[in-house]
């Protein structure tokens, strides 16, 4: 007892229906078919194959996968991902933060040493007014002792 399925088409304005009886389509896959190659020349047999839809539509998905698996695992473990358009953004996102961050640091250092070295010279050199710390302390005059 098989199963139908009704699959309606709607073109310019009129209906198609056309059904699909699943039992003879799987009847149909499983029919068997003989591949013979044959030697041109003389006839004879070279190889024969016993084949049916099914095992061939198999095989041949079968065959995509594995080409897929060969196609992405060679761009996955060699240096041919470079190639590919945008995979290494991310990473050169990533390098080109870290150099900006390294080189605000090191701005900020020579910033730092040049005013550092500035100060330094004029100390060397006198220019430098400076405040004490100190509070001055009036020290009385002696009082003499002739008084």
């Amino acid at each position: 007892m098989g199963i139908t399925v009704a699959i309606s088409l709607f073109l310019s304005s009129k209906t198609f229906c056309v059904k699909i009886d699943t039992q003879a389509t799987f009847k149909r896959l499983r029919n068997r078919y003989r591949l013979v190659v044959m030697n041109d020349d003389t006839f004879e047999e070279v190889v024969t194959f016993k084949l049916s839809r099914l095992s061939v539509y198999v095989m041949l998905s079968m065959i995509f996968v594995l080409l897929v698996g060969l196609t992405v695992s060679l761009i996955v473990f060699t240096p041919l991902k470079y190639y590919i358009p945008g995979y290494d953004e991310l990473k050169i996102g990533r390098e080109y933060r870290q150099l900006k961050y390294r080189t605000d640091s090191l701005e900020m250092q020579t910033k730092n040493q040049t005013q550092y070295i500035e100060g330094l010279q004029k100390v060397l050199k006198g220019e430098v007014t400076m405040q004490m710390d100190t509070v001055a302390i009036n020290v009385p005059i002696e009082e003499s002792i002739n008084n």
